[in-house]
């Protein structure tokens, strides 16, 4: 499934009817990035940019000109031209034809034909539309336009107002179509197959690596791509938040962490879940991830319209300090204890941010200063999670050194909540039960 021309289409007729009349709109795609020397990473369009043209490929300007009104507009693409000799070597391009006829432009231009073209398009309009911050060398161009734009001796020369793009197309973004989750929910259904492959195929003194290389073979199987860096952590690695070394044994007896999932036609999708080596919990293992487990369950149920986007977060810091407390890894109030933040100690991020077409998606959390309310179409991740440091010594040894953390992606709907990777099992028994089965290589 891919998104259509028409797609594309009515998110630039939303986008121009909120810029409003004699207005314009500029938007770059992110350039090649270098890996090393002369290796680059493979291209991956600008998010924002790619929602708005579908268009693919680098070194490429989207310009929306709005007329008398939001409604009368022109959309046009500057991007490469056909090379022969260059497509030989990287592949083809669509150039100015295919721009005009594949991606429905109403103008094409050779992106080096930008700079004397912009002038003109720039002149007499009243609001520029622009993403202020993405890139330095951008914005530097822009404010050279400007500049030579206000220098014009004829027409009223440059905009008068400039305003940050950001803040209307992350707010489009924000608020996801049928077809978007459409998408999402491909990507949530592979990553669910990847983490389900994954606790099939461990085994204790299988390295960290080879356990990311079986999500890997089912993210590529299926032709995507990893969303972010992912995350293998065996024993007290689960407990560094971001690690991605992935380069250490997997021991029987410990726990191992994966935080990994792919994107499926730019859209992303986010899972975590915490399993043992040899496939089966120990006590400690299994009573601390059923407290994570009881604040994951209830801060998914919080998701709904309506609720505050804070609700989730603060429902998991309760039940998760009930359970330490419960456990002994913690004395005290419960009130005082969240009041004082003394959790971090042993939980320290949020429960969850915006996804979509990015992991950590755009939108804002808070409007007018207060947390933002829940409505339809939006995708949140839940993630709770528990780390008790392997040098804690505040608490009893037998429990150091274990990371546990489970996420899942969940819609908000009219009729509650929606986990689009409920395809992955995460309760004691089904793992233990999942992992007991025998797998073909």
């Amino acid at each position: 499934m891919k998104l259509t021309q028409a797609d594309f289409q009515e998110r630039r007729d939303r986008l121009a009817e909120q810029m409003g009349p004699h207005s314009i709109a500029i938007i770059a795609t992110s350039p090649v990035a270098m890996r090393n020397h002369d290796a680059d990473y493979k291209f991956r369009a600008d998010s924002s940019f790619f929602y708005l043209t579908g268009f693919p490929e680098p070194e490429a300007v989207a310009i929306l000109e709005t007329g008398e009104t939001g409604n009368d507009y022109s959309y046009s693409l500057f991007c490469r031209e056909r090379n022969r000799e260059l497509e030989i070597w990287n592949g083809y391009r669509a150039g100015i034809d295919g721009a005009l006829n594949d991606y429905e432009a109403d103008e094409a231009y050779a992106i080096e034909q930008l700079d004397k073209q912009i002038i003109q398009k720039i002149t007499d309009k009243q609001r520029l539309y622009y993403r202020m911050g993405q890139r330095a060398d951008f914005d530097a161009r822009v404010s050279g336009w400007i500049r030579q734009a206000g220098e014009q001796r004829q027409g009223n020369g440059a905009p008068a107002e400039m305003v940050q793009l950001d803040r209307i197309l992350d707010d489009m973004r924000l608020y996801k179509s049928a077809r978007e989750i459409e998408l999402m929910q491909l990507a949530a259904d592979i990553s669910a197959q990847a983490h389900s492959r994954a606790m099939q195929r461990v085994r204790p003194g299988m390295m960290e690596y080879a356990l990311e290389a079986e999500l890997n073979y089912v993210f590529g199987q299926q032709g995507c791509v990893p969303a972010y860096n992912s995350i293998v952590g065996g024993g007290a690695n689960a407990c560094i938040l971001h690690y991605v070394e992935n380069n250490q044994p997997l021991k029987d007896g410990d726990l191992v962490l994966i935080d990994a999932a792919c994107e499926y036609e730019c859209y992303a999708s986010d899972i975590t879940r915490t399993f043992p080596v040899n496939g089966k919990f120990s006590p400690e293992q299994q009573a601390l991830y059923e407290v994570v487990l009881a604040a994951q369950l209830a801060a998914i149920d919080a998701v709904r319209v309506g609720n505050s986007s804070r609700e989730p977060h603060q429902l998991a810091i309760r039940i998760l300090v009930e359970g330490l407390l419960r456990l002994g890894l913690m004395q005290g109030d419960v009130d005082q204890l969240i009041e004082s933040e003394a959790y971090r100690q042993f939980y320290m991020h949020g429960t969850g941010h915006w996804l979509g077409m990015d992991v950590h998606d755009v939108g804002s959390y808070k409007i007018n200063g207060e947390w933002r309310s829940y409505a339809e179409g939006m995708v949140v991740t839940v993630e709770p999670g528990l780390y008790i440091a392997p040098d804690d010594e505040t608490v009893d040894v037998k429990w150091r050194g274990m990371g546990i953390r489970i996420e899942d992606d969940v819609v908000v709907t009219a009729n509650g909540p929606l986990v689009l990777t409920r395809n992955v099992v995460k309760s004691v028994a089904d793992i233990e039960r999942l992992m007991a089965q025998v797998v073909a290589v």
